[in-house]
């Protein structure tokens, strides 16, 4: 293409300007926007107005150019910023959700251990009216503990086997009273009424079985029969569970000798 110099508007301009304004490149259009923007109203209408200014004008396209890239670094960091901020607010909300998901299962696992928790009513009591005698074991003023001599096994007993021993003394001290010294004469052994033994953790009463967990029916001379479930069943004594939560228990000599009688609800 061939460009002609008799235009005036063109003379004397440089090569680089010569371009018609139909065929400038779309950076040169961008930037001469830009320009109207920063520069006012007045200047500009006086520079496009002369010829020289106008053609001029592509002269600062490095300038322009530089004040883009800043503004595009800008708007990078602006986006990425507030992409930053987006991501801190989700990981903040998932910890949040994470940590209280953590906390109800805890509580949740701590309620079921509180309410599988099987605890006799006779120890309870017992275990309240020690803590009313004893003083605070970790108070300064603590006197010196007892050394117990005994075999290490004593140690190793579970809770139940330690409930068997405690009855059993019991009724040893009831039978030999607080001050009797003197042996009495062989008492005759009373007939028993009703066939009643426990073998391997059943109980066996008037031909029928009884196994733990099952719902029985108690009763008993001038009382009105009472509901229970049977929780543990030993050697000489069976424990039931009441509907209202207390526990009781009840000999197997008593079965025998007809105080009480039990069957199958």
């Amino acid at each position: 293409m061939r460009w002609r110099w008799t235009t005036p508007k063109t003379r004397g301009a440089a090569p680089r300007t010569r371009t018609p304004r139909a065929r400038r490149s779309p950076r040169m259009e961008i930037a001469q926007k830009w320009m109207m923007k920063t520069v006012k109203e007045e200047e500009w209408n006086v520079w496009m107005k002369c010829p020289i200014l106008k053609n001029s004008l592509p002269i600062s396209r490095i300038r322009i150019y530089r004040e883009l890239c800043l503004e595009s670094v800008k708007n990078k960091y602006e986006c990425e910023i507030q992409a930053s901020r987006q991501h801190c607010e989700s990981e903040k909300l998932l910890l949040y959700d994470t940590v209280q998901s953590e906390l109800e299962e805890k509580i949740r696992r701590l309620e079921e251990d509180r309410h599988s928790i099987d605890i006799t009513s006779e120890l309870w009591n017992d275990e309240l009216q020690s803590r009313k005698k004893r003083k605070d074991p970790f108070s300064p003023d603590k006197k010196k503990p007892v050394v117990v001599s005994g075999p290490y096994i004593v140690y190793m007993l579970q809770d139940l086997d330690i409930l068997e021993d405690w009855t059993t003394i019991r009724k040893a001290m009831a039978t030999l009273g607080p001050h009797r010294v003197k042996t009495e004469p062989p008492v005759k052994l009373e007939k028993h009424l009703h066939s009643a033994r426990s073998e391997e953790g059943r109980l066996y009463y008037d031909g029928e079985w009884y196994i733990r967990g099952q719902t029985i029916c108690i009763d008993k001379k001038d009382e009105c029969p009472t509901s229970a479930i049977i929780t543990t069943i030993n050697h000489d004594e069976v424990w039931f569970k009441r509907p209202d939560g207390s526990k009781s228990k009840l000999y197997i000599s008593q079965l025998q000798k007809g105080k009480y009688s039990i069957k199958h609800s």
